[in-house]
């Protein structure tokens, strides 16, 4: 039986994720808050016993001293990491594959938005959980990785099953919208993707989890045909 997914926005922009199992059994992916994530578990008489974090920076782990959670909770981050993430329970580095939630996880280095960001992914439930690195029609910023490596990172997730739901940090969908059709105005996909998230944002709700397919479809980052392709979108979108 798949996980439930409940999305939580958190901050001004960021998202967090919790991921239940029949038992009433969560884990959240990233804590940019703990009050919103408190809320939504107390509401369902949810124990938090799992906590996967994809990178270090601040508007992913500020709520982890908040949160309320079960005795001893998983803490699970990367490897490359450890160094700059709060103390964890279990470090992890690509290609090794654990179980959360009685699910079978595996790890993939997303590299390029910051070193050491990781991803996480469920296949049984269909999901991907990539922080910063795949965003919901682009991809996040590089402040510390290079045009090559998120180039590499972007296609390892662009592998993976079309039906997966990629679960991204923030809602930044609809000015990442206006630069996609900016630089692929006549593109039927992009047009007809930027005004559904222009209705979804107007109506109030989430353009996050979107999915694989339409990304591999729309995301000008994951279109681009090679790294040096890449890394000129990427600089146009840090400009735009």
């Amino acid at each position: 039986m798949p996980l439930e997914l409940i999305t939580i926005p958190c901050l001004s922009d960021n998202y967090a994720f919790l991921l239940v199992n029949a038992a009433g059994e969560a884990a959240l992916v990233d804590a940019p808050e703990a009050a919103p994530v408190n809320a939504v578990l107390a509401a369902r008489g949810l124990t938090l016993t799992t906590i996967l974090l994809t990178h270090h920076h601040w508007d992913h782990v500020e709520g982890l001293a908040g949160l309320t959670t079960a005795p001893s909770p998983r803490l699970i981050g990367a490897q490359a990491d450890a160094h700059r993430l709060p103390p964890l329970t279990e470090a992890l580095s690509e290609g090794e594959r654990i179980t959360v939630l009685g699910e079978e996880v595996d790890i993939y280095d997303v590299s390029g938005h910051t070193v050491g960001h990781i991803a996480f992914h469920f296949p049984a439930s269909g999901l991907v959980f990539t922080g910063d690195s795949l965003m919901a029609f682009g991809c996040g910023r590089l402040f510390e990785g290079t045009p090559a490596q998120m180039y590499h990172s972007l296609a390892k997730l662009a592998a993976l099953p079309d039906e997966t739901l990629v679960c991204s940090g923030h809602e930044y969908t609809a000015s990442n919208a206006r630069f996609a059709s900016a630089v692929m105005p006549d593109t039927s996909a992009i047009s007809a993707r930027s005004a559904e998230t222009d209705r979804l944002r107007s109506a109030g709700q989430f353009t996050i989890p979107s999915t694989l397919a339409l990304e591999k479809a729309t995301n000008p980052f994951l279109l681009a045909p090679d790294a040096g392709s890449f890394a000129k979108l990427r600089a146009q979108k840090d400009d735009f």
